[in-house]
């Protein structure tokens, strides 16, 4: 998403905890660089309320404006497991970042998008990154299921109160997408479960949720709030 987004011409703000990718590979920034686009690396722990200042300022400090704010960060892996194994401290890992860090953004964006000027009839706008564990119980992923439900309706409620005041806030809801994650490698098994739940004749690449992101950011998105746009390849509609 953060290299659609500079290939679209945006200044990205690129906040995490670490710069390095845990899955190898050079810095999202640098990667930008190479383009020839504009970005900065800032490290932000999205529960801390400090650090999510720090993001938003850097970004107006830059630009004078935060135009788009994607919220995008997770923590799941060895803590999201079934209700008896969750431990406190597996819930509030998974909290801490998944739902809270979400609350955070959006307070953090709106505060300062309701002071910018509008472009057309937008202030600003707010991306949140939920799943289809948002909307069905999963086996096994208790507290996952329910921070991504929290954000499918923080994104409602969210659109539905500033809307009036020209924020747009959306999410996006990805199926299986084939990434390379570090915590849980998909398996054989992952993989036939996957084509064999998918109607459409390929899984999805991060090219497909970037795309998503970068229409709901776009001046062309004019009337879409407070939706939870499925990027799934057709799952949730079999």
């Amino acid at each position: 998403m953060a290299l659609a987004f500079a290939r679209e011409g945006a200044d990205v703000v690129v906040g995490d905890v670490r710069e390095q990718p845990r899955e190898g590979g050079r810095p999202t920034a640098d990667l930008i660089a190479d383009e020839g686009g504009e970005a900065v690396y800032v490290e932000a722990d999205v529960s801390r309320w400090d650090a999510i200042d720090q993001l938003v300022r850097t970004a107006v400090d830059r630009r004078g404006r935060l135009d788009v704010m994607v919220n995008n960060a997770v923590v799941a892996g060895r803590h999201s497991k079934g209700l008896l194994e969750t431990q406190p401290q597996d819930w509030d890992a998974i909290m801490d970042v998944g739902l809270r860090g979400v609350f955070l953004c959006c307070k953090r964006a709106v505060q300062q998008m309701l002071g910018q000027e509008p472009v057309g009839d937008v202030r600003g706008r707010i991306i949140n990154m939920s799943s289809q564990h948002g909307m069905v119980g999963t086996p096994g992923h208790v507290a996952y299921c329910a921070a991504k439900g929290g954000v499918v309706n923080l994104t409602r409620q969210v659109a539905v109160d500033f809307g009036p005041r020209g924020i747009m806030v959306n999410a996006i809801a990805p199926g299986k997408i084939l990434t390379r994650p570090a915590d849980e490698p998909d398996t054989p098994e992952i993989l036939e479960y996957s084509h064999a739940r998918t109607p459409f004749s390929r899984l999805g690449q991060p090219e497909d949720v970037a795309a998503a992101a970068v229409f709901l950011a776009s001046d062309e998105c004019t009337y879409v709030s407070g939706t939870n746009l499925l990027v799934d390849g057709g799952w949730m509609a079999y």
